[in-house]
């Protein structure tokens, strides 16, 4: 018995996968992996495989057995267009900057903060690349770096009468979605924690 398959679907498959159709897919396997779905190493595997994909039907099989995908992505995702030269900067000078919820993590992120604080929330964001660097100048201000578990933080600041800690515990892979901080650091504080997505929070509830 011969095994038919649609010409519509394998059509789709060959279509070249966009920036924003692999952003997606990360997005879903960071959230997999922070409800526990998937381990590190099928996490590093996946968005691995992920980023090399080249057509949309390389990129289904990797999160066809997680909930929330659908069964071929879209390339018609716009909200999580990059910036044209890959930098975001943040500046808070006598005042607070945040950033949360659903954002692109640009391969480089300039915060910039004098007397005042700056808070990035990466639960809920999707990286461009593995390894991505967070780029700080603080004088008298604060920086708070929030980042879900499976995520590695390395520290780069240089400190003047400053301080800077890291509360990620000791068990992420080194071969891990990386963020990289680096800068330098006047009289001011900078703090790293992990926590679960809020959307893991409100499905198993608060601990």
């Amino acid at each position: 018995m011969n095994e038919t398959v649609s010409a519509a679907p394998a059509a789709h498959d060959t279509l070249r996968a966009s920036d924003a159709d692999r952003d997606r897919v990360a997005e879903l396997l960071a959230a997999a992996l922070s409800e526990g779905r998937l381990s590190h190493d099928e996490h590093s595997e996946r968005i691995d495989a992920a980023y090399a994909a080249r057509t949309l039907g390389e990129l289904a099989p990797l999160t066809a057995d997680l909930p929330g995908a659908p069964a071929r992505p879209h390339a018609d995702r716009t909200d999580l267009a990059p910036s044209p030269d890959g930098t975001e900067n943040i500046r808070a000078v006598l005042a607070a900057a945040e950033r949360t919820g659903r954002w692109l993590v640009e391969p480089r992120t300039n915060v910039s903060v004098v007397l005042g604080s700056a808070v990035l929330d990466m639960r809920s964001a999707v990286l461009s690349q593995r390894e991505v660097t967070v780029q700080v100048a603080l004088l008298l201000g604060s920086l708070q770096l929030i980042v879900p578990p499976g995520v590695r933080v390395v520290s780069r600041v240089a400190e003047i009468l400053g301080s800077t800690t890291l509360d990620t515990g000791t068990d992420v892979d080194p071969a891990a979605p990386t963020v990289v901080i680096a800068g330098a650091s006047w009289l001011s504080a900078v703090s790293v924690e992990t926590k679960q997505a809020k959307t893991a929070k409100r499905k198993h509830g608060c601990r």
